[in-house]
């Protein structure tokens, strides 16, 4: 299997990349794409749901952003260590009536030697508002160098 850098055990800047690298692969809402750089045996919590595998994985991302609309997301790492990474994240979002969300959460995740996530803990909550208050407007896609964090933003 080839490697999916950047690899454990993690540096700042190398936990930095592999968080950017994470926020831009679910920014493209492709759910067979960020797939691959999970372990074929991945086992997550996401919230109440209990997830293992790549096939699970795509099709709970599949359901995920048929409900989320407009996703878009920003993660900062939170702490590191070895093969392990923490983050933080915000993403906002509207469903099929045109409310919107922001929604907050923390990640835990733990790296196989060849860089994919073999483990990966959820907890995420839900903060309806208004489109007047939202935060996130650029293009669908990658959030654009330059656009501020999570901390910048004041989240």
């Amino acid at each position: 299997m080839a490697d999916h850098p950047p690899i454990p055990p993690f540096t700042y800047e190398s936990a930095v990349k592999k968080v950017r690298m994470a926020e831009n692969g679910w920014n493209s809402r492709d759910p067979h794409k960020v797939s691959l750089v999970y372990t074929e045996d991945s086992r997550w919590r996401n919230r109440d749901e209990f997830v293992t595998g790549r096939e699970q994985i795509v099709e709970f991302l599949t359901r995920k952003w048929s409900r989320e609309l407009d996703y878009r997301l920003i993660k900062e790492l939170w702490a590191f260590g070895g093969n392990r990474i923490a983050v933080r994240f915000a993403y906002e979002c509207h469903d099929a009536s045109g409310q919107w969300y922001r929604s907050y959460g923390n990640e835990n995740w733990e790296f196989d030697d060849d860089g994919l996530m073999a483990v990966r803990h959820a907890s995420i909550n839900d903060l309806a508002i208004s489109e007047s208050e939202r935060r996130y407007h650029w293009p669908l896609g990658p959030r654009p160098e330059g656009h501020p964090g999570l901390s910048e933003l004041g989240f």
